[in-house]
C-alpha cells in the first residue's frame, strides 16, 4: 500500500517540477523497523520512507564535512553548484545558463535558480527545503488515483512529511524524509537528525550521541538507514524458512523497554551476530540461545566499553551494499565511545545489564 503510494507521489512529483528549478524527487526508499521486517510496535508503526533529491538542471549537489559535528554522527552541508548550460542551450533546449545570460535576462524567461528559492548562501536549506517539500505533498496527493479511496491527514513536522492515511480499511502513519545520495553510494544525507530518523531516545547507551536543542538549517545528518535494510534483504534471501532472526528484535526491545538500552542497540548487535553466527543456527529450535547471545555479546561490548558501528568500517558487508570508500575503509567507529570516557555513564549502564539479567 505504502510502496503503490510511493510510486504515484514519484510520478506526480516529476511532472511538478518539470518546469522549474526545485530539486527533483526521485523512488522512494523504505527505511527503518518496518520495512526491515521486525517492527516492535505493530498497532502504532511508523513507516519511514527516503525520498532521494536530485539536482535540477544547471546545479550539481557537492557534500561537504562539518568537521565539528561528533565522529559517530557525522553532519554535511549541501553545496549547490550553478552549472554551465550553454551547449544544451545550443542543442535546441529553452535552458539559459545561470552562469552566462545577463540576470535581467534571466529574470524576464527562466524561473529562478534553486539557489534563490531554497538556499541559504551556497548551502542547501533544510527548513527551507521542508516547507516546499511539504507544499509539494500536499498538491500532488490530489492527482494520485490514491486520493479518490483515501485521506490523509498531515501531523505537524519540522524536517519531513508526516501524514497519517487512512483508506477506510487500514490508517497508516508515513514519515516522509528527503535527503542527498553520497555519490552512487546507500549512505545519505537526510532532513532529519539521526536520533529522530531512528524513533530513539537521547540516552546514555543510545548507539548515536545526543543531538544538539538545535541543529542549523544548512546541516544535514548522514544516515546508514538504507545499507541497513539492504542487508537485512540480504540475509532473508538465505536464511532458513523458519528463521526467527527478526524475532529475537522486537523481543528485546519490548519486553527491555525502560532499561535504557535503545531499539538500535538491539538492532546493532543482532546485525553483528548475523555475520558471525552461521545463519542455520537461526531456526526456530535455537531461538534461546540467540537471546542469551545478544545478551552476553551486550555483556562484552558494555565490559570492553567498545561497541563498533555495523556499517562504518565494517568489511564483513556484503558487496552489493554500495559504500563510499572513506566509509569502507576506515577503523570501526565505537557506539560506546562515551562510556569510556565517562565513568558515571558506564557504571550506570552496568546497572542497567544487571537489571536486564535479572528480567
Amino acid at each position: 500500500m505504502i510502496a503503490e503510494l510511493m510510486d504515484s507521489f514519484t510520478r506526480v512529483f516529476v511532472d511538478n517540477v518539470s518546469n522549474s528549478f526545485y530539486p527533483v524527487p526521485q523512488q522512494a526508499i523504505g527505511v527503518g523497523s518496518a520495512f526491515e521486517g521486525w517492527s516492535p510496535r505493530k498497532r502504532n508503526v511508523v513507516y519511514r520512507v527516503l525520498v532521494p533529491l536530485h539536482p535540477p538542471p544547471g546545479h550539481a549537489f557537492h557534500l561537504e564535512l562539518d568537521t565539528a559535528a561528533q565522529v559517530a554522527a557525522r553532519n554535511f552541508h549541501v553545496r549547490v553548484e550553478l552549472l554551465c548550460t550553454c551547449m544544451r542551450e545550443q542543442l535546441g533546449e529553452k535552458l539559459l545558463c545561470f552562469l552566462h545570460h545577463s540576470k535581467e535576462e534571466l529574470r524576464q524567461n527562466q524561473k529562478p535558480s534553486l539557489l534563490e528559492t531554497l538556499c541559504t548562501g551556497s548551502y542547501l536549506d533544510v527548513d527551507k527545503t521542508s516547507h516546499w517539500f511539504n507544499q509539494l505533498v500536499r498538491s500532488a496527493w490530489f492527482c494520485v488515483p490514491q486520493s479518490y479511496s483515501g485521506h490523509l491527514v498531515f501531523q505537524p513536522c519540522t524536517r519531513s512529511c508526516r501524514f497519517q492515511l487512512n483508506n477506510g480499511k487500514k490508517s497508516l502513519m508515513v514519515d516522509m524524509i528527503f535527503g542527498v545520495r553520497q555519490g552512487d553510494s546507500d549512505i545519505f544525507v537526510i532532513s532529519q537528525p539521526a536520533e529522530a530518523h531512528k524513533g530513539t531516545s537521547n540516552i546514555f547507551v543510545s548507539s548515536q550521541p545526543a543531538e544538539a536543542d538545535f541543529t542549523p538549517s544548512t546541516t544535514w545528518p548522514e544516515t546508514y538507514a538504507v545499507a541497513e535494510v539492504k542487508f537485512f534483504r540480504h540475509i532473508a534471501r538465505q536464511v532458513p524458512p523458519d528463521s526467527l532472526h527478526l524475532k529475537c528484535l522486537p523481543v528485546f526491545t519490548s519486553i527491555l523497554r525502560g532499561t535504557g538500552f535503545s531499539d538500535s542497540i538491539w538492532k546493532t548487535i543482532v546485525m553483528h551476530l548475523l555475520t558471525t553466527v552461521a545463519l542455520s543456527q537461526w531456526r526456530r529450535r535455537d531461538f534461546v540461545r540467540r537471546l542469551w547471545d545478544i545478551a552476553e555479546y551486550l555483556r562484552l561490548s558494555l565490559q570492553l566499553k567498545r561497541l563498533k558501528h555495523f556499517v562504518v568500517g565494517n568489511k564483513r558487508l556484503p558487496a552489493e551494499i554500495r559504500l563510499p570508500p572513506d566509509i569502507r575503509m576506515v577503523e570501526p567507529l565505537n557506539l560506546f565511545e562515551h562510556l569510556a570516557r565517562d565513568p558515571a555513564a558506564h557504571s550506570k549502564a552496568m546497572e542497567a545489564y544487571g537489571d536486564l539479567r535479572l528480567r
